[in-house]
This record gives structure tokens, C-alpha cells and sequence, in this order.
């Protein structure tokens, strides 16, 4: 599929879906499920979200109603922001090989489902379910509305990011238009820190290792860490992109081991460097100024493995 109109197509063809959304749920993926799942079931289809066991607390209650655990044999089934299968979410291994359709805007793109809509133009997969919801037809409410503001919000980093487009702020207005509140949200997802995730950030700051002059900053996220603060998921939410708010820093790591015996990388870039290059090399992929990817191993290991990759860029490793 090339365009949003022949997936808006392919959906009221259809009916009884399910939707996936990826590993660590952020709010694009999140935000993209809430919005298609509400837009599907306002023209009659019945719809649902598969429960996601890492949802944030932040979204569970816009999610109110639209979660399910179990599959239908004859359910439809779809991911959103998801560029592999290597992102399905845990319990959702069973889904491989099922994806009637991936909506999605990674350029790292598997095209693992049978259809695909893929803009990789889009800063957040939330413009494109926008446009997919136009062009089905859908009357988009307030809630839909908000549900798409936070998906294109979060992954733009309120719209900080360098893949912020035009269409994004369109898109954005089009949201406020349509009844969106957007201070609350703002406030909720970009202004408030507890004081576990201050004292997280202050303790990854001093441990944090720099490389190349201070061009490379790399910081290994121990599990022990995060359970001796008591940090949730919420608190983690976007600190991935720590490293990189420091002044002089063009690659920023954060590197966690979360689940026994693996390693998971979140690479944060500055223009003219690629982090979906570099997640590659380790299996994983997204995109040019955020990427991610995961390997068996200590978070030792893993680090080595990351600067390995690193050195091979003559550009960065000087």
C-alpha cells in the first residue's frame, strides 16, 4: 500500500480486529492503537487492543474498554509503529507470521505483514492513522483526537526533534481543531518528573561515560538501579533521549538489562549521524536520530559491542 485512502479502503472491507502495538509501548504506538481502535468502532467494526503487559499507567485509562487478552479465530489482525517482529510485545510471540496488516513509519521497515502502509516521512505513525481515519470517513472526536496529539507529540519530543515536519504541526493543529486538550497532556508527558526520576538522572549522570571529546556519551541503566529507586516505567519514559541533552553530545546511548541475560540499546543521534545504522549492526533498526536494539549479554558486553559498532564510523571515531 502506498497510500493512506488504499488502507482506509482495505479496513471497511473488513472487520473483527485486533491491534498489536511494540515492545515497551511508547506513546505513539500507544496513542496510534487508541486512536484506530476508537475510529474503527464508530463506523460499526468491532475492534479491539491486544493488552500490551507494559502499558504505561499514564494511557491505561484512555484504554478503558478497549483491551482484550484473548485472539478470535477470525480476527484481523494489525500493528501499528511496530518495524519488526522483533518488537511484539512479551506474550505476544504467538502473533508471528499473522499480520494482515503494519501500519506503520519506520524506514527500518520488514514488511513481515502481509499488507503494509508505510510513510517514512511521517515523524510519528500517529499523522498517518490521522490520515487514515480521514480518509475512512471517521467523524474523529476529542478523544480520538488526543489519543493521535499524544502519539505525534511523544515521538517528536513535543515537537523538539529534527523529524518535526510541517505536516506534523498540521496534523497537530488539525488535533486542537477537533477538541484535543493539550496542556494537560503537555504538562503530564513533558513537564512533571518525580523525584525517583530525578535522582535516576542525577545518578546516570555520574556514571555516565564519555567518548571522543565528549561526542559520545554512553550510560549502562543496571536493573539493580532501578528497583533500588523504585522507578516505574513511567520514570523511564523517554530516558533514552538523556544522554543526548547534554551540551556537546552527538551520540547518546542508554543501555539496560531489564530481562535476565539481554541487553537492550536505545541510541539517540544528531543530525548527520545515523542511529538506525548503528542498531543495525546489533539486530536492530528505527530511525536516523532514534534507533534501538537488543543482544544477549551483560550490560559489559553490550557496551563493547556498541562501541565497536561505533569505531567503524570514521565520521564520529576520530
Amino acid at each position: 500500500m502506498k497510500k493512506p485512502e488504499e488502507a482506509a479502503r482495505w479496513l471497511r472491507a473488513r472487520d473483527h480486529f485486533l491491534i498489536l502495538t511494540h515492545v515497551r509501548p511508547d506513546g505513539d504506538t500507544t496513542g496510534c492503537a487508541i486512536a484506530l481502535c476508537l475510529g474503527l468502532r464508530s463506523l460499526g467494526k468491532d475492534a479491539w487492543i491486544w493488552e500490551n503487559p507494559q502499558f504505561s499507567s499514564r494511557y491505561l485509562p484512555r484504554m478503558e474498554g478497549l483491551l482484550r487478552t484473548d485472539r478470535a479465530e477470525d480476527a484481523t489482525v494489525i500493528a501499528v509503529d511496530m518495524a519488526t517482529e522483533s518488537l511484539l510485545p512479551k506474550g505476544g510471540e504467538g502473533f508471528a507470521g499473522t499480520f494482515q496488516l503494519c501500519i506503520d513509519h519506520h524506514p527500518s521497515n520488514t514488511f513481515y505483514a502481509a499488507d503494509t502502509l508505510l510513510d517514512a516521512s511521517c515523524a510519528g505513525c500517529g499523522e498517518l492513522i490521522y490520515q487514515v481515519l480521514a480518509a475512512m470517513g471517521v467523524e474523529i472526536t476529542p478523544e480520538m483526537a488526543e489519543a493521535i496529539y499524544i502519539a505525534i507529540s511523544t515521538d517528536t519530543g513535543c515537537f523538539r526533534f529534527s523529524n518535526t515536519s510541517a505536516q506534523t504541526f498540521e496534523t497537530a493543529a488539525a488535533c486542537v481543531r477537533l477538541g484535543a486538550k493539550i496542556a494537560p497532556i503537555n504538562r503530564q508527558l513533558f513537564e512533571i518528573k518525580t523525584r525517583g526520576r530525578l535522582e535516576l538522572e542525577s545518578r546516570m549522570m555520574a556514571e555516565m561515560d564519555f567518548y571522543c571529546g565528549g561526542t559520545v556519551a554512553i550510560c549502562c541503566l543496571p536493573q539493580q538501579l532501578v528497583e533500588e529507586l523504585g522507578v516505574n516505567e513511567d520514570d523511564l519514559d523517554s530516558i533514552s533521549g538523556f544522554p543526548r541533552t547534554i551540551e556537546g553530545v552527538l551520540v547518546g546511548a542508554v543501555i539496560r538489562d531489564s530481562e535476565p541475560g539481554k541487553v537492550k540499546f536505545s541510541v539517540r543521534t544528531a543530525p548527520g549521524f545515523n542511529a538506525s545504522t548503528y542498531c543495525a549492526a546489533l539486530g536492530g533498526g528505527g530511525h536516523a536520530a532514534a534507533a534501538g536494539a537488543s543482544i544477549p549479554g551483560t550490560l559489559a558486553e553490550g557496551k563493547e559491542a556498541l562501541l565497536q559498532v561505533l569505531r567503524q564510523d570514521k565520521t564520529l571515531w576520530k
